[in-house]
């Protein structure tokens, strides 16, 4: 076994863990998401946000891992999709997560349903890049596993999807997070195997491959 093999079958289960670990903690803490703002939940409000502001970004990390297993144009078009989703799914939490919290506690409301529009408008284009490099990762999913990779396209394709509206409010942010978490692991486990599908060529057979073949006899 080479070096190579075994350094990637090392890292396997730290890129396991780099996908599926933000939706699993986004998923947990959904549950304990208020579903609306008020004077009463305004502190729980606030703080949550503030925790969820380094996490969210995160999630455009696993559609990066499985990408970049196919051309290197897929995987830097994943990783600027990637970025893409984190500038703007930021700039919805922070108006109309930690903003929105602050101004409920200062008893200024009045300009909280423009932060709320503000946000979820800036949001759209974040949603639609992580819905553009799921779609990209899962394409090169099937291209490079095949068959095998199928359930965990459909599973994070649709999650996803369901992530246009859904953000992480219980049940059906939740339910979005979780699926997310397994189709990226359904997802990376063939794609990484797949790695190894093809036995590598000798350098002396590629080398003779290239030499003239001689003529026929005269």
């Amino acid at each position: 076994m080479s070096t190579h093999d075994v350094s990637t079958r090392r890292a396997r289960p730290w890129v396991l863990v780099a996908a599926v670990l933000p939706p699993l903690l986004l998923a947990g803490l959904g549950v304990m998401h208020p579903r609306e703002l008020g004077d009463g939940t305004a502190v729980r409000w606030t703080v949550l946000h503030l925790v969820l502001l380094p996490l969210f970004p995160l999630l455009g990390v696993a559609p990066w891992l499985v990408a970049r297993r196919g051309p290197r144009l897929a995987g830097g078009a994943a990783l600027l999709l990637g970025f893409v989703f984190a500038v703007f799914y930021t700039a919805l939490d922070v108006p109309a997560g930690v903003g929105t919290g602050m101004l409920q506690q200062a008893g200024q409301t009045e300009g909280v349903p423009v932060l709320f529009r503000t946000g979820n408008e800036l949001s759209l284009v974040g949603v639609y890049a992580y819905l553009t490099a799921t779609v990209l990762a899962a394409g090169v999913a099937l291209r490079r596993a095949g068959w095998s990779a199928l359930p965990g396209a459909v599973v994070v394709v649709l999650a996803a999807v369901s992530f246009l509206g859904s953000h992480v409010y219980w049940p059906v942010g939740v339910l979005t997070m979780l699926g997310l978490a397994l189709g990226w692991g359904l997802l990376l486990v063939p794609v990484r195997g797949g790695v190894h599908s093809s036995p590598p060529v000798a350098p002396e057979l590629l080398a003779g491959s290239s030499l003239e073949h001689p003529g026929p006899p005269r």
